[in-house]
């Protein structure tokens, strides 16, 4: 596929955008070592016309001491192979943290063990003496690159401090590093054994908003002693290159500024900048900081790296502008436009797709057409998920999930890919994992199951008592959605199963992912079905390996809980109301091994969510698979285009196709961000179902047709100052034909 925004994870590319940001600085860096006096009252006298920010900006110092870099087979040392930036922004970018395995880990510096990534990066924010939630992620996010930035930085960063100090006329700073170039050696020595690298300081800029402005990376202790408080002073060059770099170049957003007042998170290299700072035109605060962020609601922005989807440069690096015809795809000029223009074969080239995307572009008001308070809010391209969480007290449990935000030391792991936790299931309170740190999100069951069948978010938080202000959509999307196949689409395209009258359904989840990392969100199908028997089997090899063939069963009413050995976990967890009529239960099977290799009856409807068909391989075994199944299969997008090459999948695989996509009126609120386009993407956003090819001798149910392919334009759009001149020798040639 030419898009993975959705589809894949937010961390990979907040990382490229620090890495690719940190290149840069590296790379220019180095440049000014030639004439380092003259170049640095250049640059000096640039920042000092810059236009003033009203925002005061923080220079972080976030040391670490135990928390390693372990580097895989993958990563081969060099500047050539190894993990670089074609590894997080080349044609073929990781999509998962996992895919990154084979090429760096993070191990614990105290007792040598290799922990989980989540771990060790909460052990780096608990030395970072902070207690903001966002604080850990920041400390841990640059390692993954560290192979190339460690190459690329020490030799720049080494001679810089060396040629300023060495103008301080101070012999005892020769001598230290003198020293410390011996140890610095044996370290080299050792790195063939696979002894972790060590970073052991992060030097960041950010406003007082959170927009991260500028990184740096100090590996092995090439800044001096940072990680002994009484050595900080040798940061003092370091630091004030990267805010120099951090004004002329931001990287969080906006164009070059300097701030009103800037503050220091440590009292040394406050004092060391206090005769530098005055030179940029900036005021240095008075005293410095003393706690971790300067305001209560402090949250680092996840700052999507915009590229250009050709080359990959990120917007700090070059101006980015969408294809004047379709308006979707970024480029960073005409050159990159024009390559992939002409890109072969026709069907993977921009010509090709140019009025297909210009058509789906147009349906970013349709389905921004939400009922809820925060919806403007919510479905911008420059909406902050992270500061909408933070302010909302969203910030543990399942809404981990959505975001970046890391609980700091005493809150509760961030469950990234993680099983449900066993305690939690069996605690009698299926909605604790949904609430937030504020009062309860969700209201008590009503008394009386629903009397009509809901088909809009109003007409469900009507009746479930929820404001629209509640932002609970994000997560029961998935149950939704599940609610509305099951009532609205397979009575439509499938009226003989007769569904609506089955007393008990099994349903298969393939490919599942998050949505079994959210498990708990389903109990609300028993809310909503409360007279149906459902067994959801989540399917799918990136499921944990821990969870196979984990069984669970969640009943309506009842306090008690009962384990029962070899046949799974079975939990009655109250939802707070006796009720009158039959009760039915929901069961939770896991399996986490490809579909085509699965096992066992055959289920009454297949649901997959934002699948990605041409994402991953096993969907060409999964596909044939459900061919001969032959039973209702359903699946949502996070994008129209997703749905049309989802179509060319199942064509390719099968013989077949797919119905046209409709918008799910259940999809989540929360607009996706992404890299290199400026399409509209949202969890769930359409919902299709397979056509299966004809049986030999039979006949199968036609699904309407994907709609007519419009004409594909003859020439590659060009600025607007010229297009003027070329309209008239285009039109020729469209008469003709």
């Amino acid at each position: 596929m030419e898009f993975v925004s959705g589809y894949r994870d937010e961390f990979l590319d907040f990382a490229a955008l620090l890495f690719g940001w940190f290149r840069k600085f590296v790379t220019e860096k180095g440049t000014m070592g030639t004439n380092l006096e003259g170049r640095w009252r250049q640059l000096e006298a640039q920042i000092r016309r810059l236009p003033q920010d009203p925002a005061l900006w923080v220079l972080h110092v976030l040391p670490n001491r135990s928390v390693g870099i372990s580097l895989g087979q993958g990563a081969e040392p060099g500047p050539g192979p190894g993990l670089g930036a074609s590894r997080l922004l080349g044609d073929e970018p990781p999509l998962h943290l996992r895919d990154l395995s084979p090429y760096v880990t993070f191990v614990s510096l105290e007792d040598g063990e290799e922990g989980e990534e989540e771990e060790d990066e909460e052990e780096n924010g608990k030395e970072s003496s902070g207690t903001e939630k966002a604080e850990p992620q920041e400390g841990g996010e640059p390692a993954p690159p560290s192979r190339e930035l460690l190459q690329e930085a020490k030799p720049p960063a080494e001679s810089e401090v060396t040629q300023q100090e060495a103008s301080c006329d101070d012999g005892c700073r020769e001598d230290r590093a003198e020293d410390e170039r011996a140890p610095e050696k044996r370290r080299k020595g050792r790195r063939s054994e696979a002894t972790p690298l060590h970073l052991s300081c992060l030097l960041l800029v950010t406003d007082e908003h959170g927009t991260i402005l500028g990184i740096d990376l100090l590996m092995d202790g090439t800044q001096g002693s940072v990680g002994q408080n009484p050595g900080t002073e040798n940061l003092a060059p370091r630091a004030y290159a990267l805010l120099c770099h951090s004004m002329a170049c931001p990287m969080g957003s906006g164009d070059p500024r300097k701030p009103r007042q800037l503050t220091v998170g440590d009292a040394h290299l406050h004092r060391d900048l206090e005769s530098l700072i005055p030179r940029l035109g900036v005021k240095l605060a008075k005293t410095p900081m003393r706690t971790w962020g300067p305001r209560p609601g402090f949250t680092f922005a996840s700052l999507r790296a915009r590229t250009c989807h050709v080359c990959h440069k990120h917007s700090f690096e070059v101006k980015l502008t969408p294809c004047p015809q379709c308006s979707a795809v970024l480029y960073c000029g005409e050159a990159c436009l024009q390559a992939d223009w002409r890109r072969c074969p026709d069907d993977v080239s921009h010509r090709f797709w140019c009025p297909r995307l210009a058509a789906f572009m147009e349906r970013a008001g349709e389905l921004a057409s939400l009922p809820f308070t925060y919806t403007a809010e919510v479905t911008s391209e420059t909406f902050n998920k992270e500061a909408f969480l933070a302010s909302r007290g969203l910030t543990r449990g399942y809404w981990t999930q959505l975001s970046m935000l890391i609980p700091g030391p005493g809150a509760p792991r961030n469950p990234w890919g993680g099983t449900p936790s066993l305690s939690r299931l069996l605690n009698g309170d299926p909605y604790q994992l949904l609430q937030g740190d504020g009062p309860a999100l969700m209201p008590p069951v009503p008394l009386d199951p629903p009397r009509s069948l809901f088909g809009s978010w109003q007409d469900y938080y009507m009746w479930r008592g929820l404001s629209l202000d509640s932002p609970m959509a994000v997560l029961l999307t998935y149950p939704l959605t599940v609610y509305y196949v099951i009532t609205h689409l397979v009575p439509q395209s499938f009226p003989e199963l007769n569904i609506q009258n089955k007393q008990s359904l099994k349903i298969h989840v393939v490919e599942a992912g998050k949505e079994f990392d959210l498990v708990m969100v389903f109990w609300e199908l028993l809310v909503l079905l409360p007279h149906v028997a459902l067994e959801l089997q989540f399917v799918g090899d990136s499921l944990p390996p821990e969870s196979d063939q984990q069984h669970f069963t969640m009943q309506r009413d009842g306090p008690e809980v009962s384990l029962r050995p070899g046949s799974g976990v079975s939990a009655r967890l109250s939802s707070g109301t006796k009720e009158k009529g039959g009760r039915r239960d929901l069961q939770i099977r896991v399996s986490t091994r490809p579909y085509h290799l699965l096992q066992g009856p055959k289920p009454d409807l297949v649901i997959g969510f934002n699948s990605g068909f041409g994402l991953k391989d096993t969907w060409l075994s999964c596909l044939p698979r459900l061919q001969s199944l032959r039973v209702p299969a359903f699946f949502t997008e996070s994008s129209e285009y997703g749905c049309v090459m989802d179509d060319q999948i199942m064509a390719v695989a099968t013989g077949g196709g797919t119905s046209s996509p409709q918008p799910n009126p259940f999809r989540s609120p929360f607009r996706l961000r992404a890299a290199d386009n400026c399409m509209p993407w949202y969890c769930n956003a359409f919902i299709f179902h397979l056509v299966y090819k004809p049986a030999q001798g039979g006949s199968v149910r036609s699904a309407p047709g994907p709609a007519p392919r419009p004409p594909t334009p003859a020439a590659p759009p060009v600025p607007v100052r010229r297009r003027r001149g070329e309209k008239k020798a285009s039109r020729g040639p469209r008469r003709r034909r």
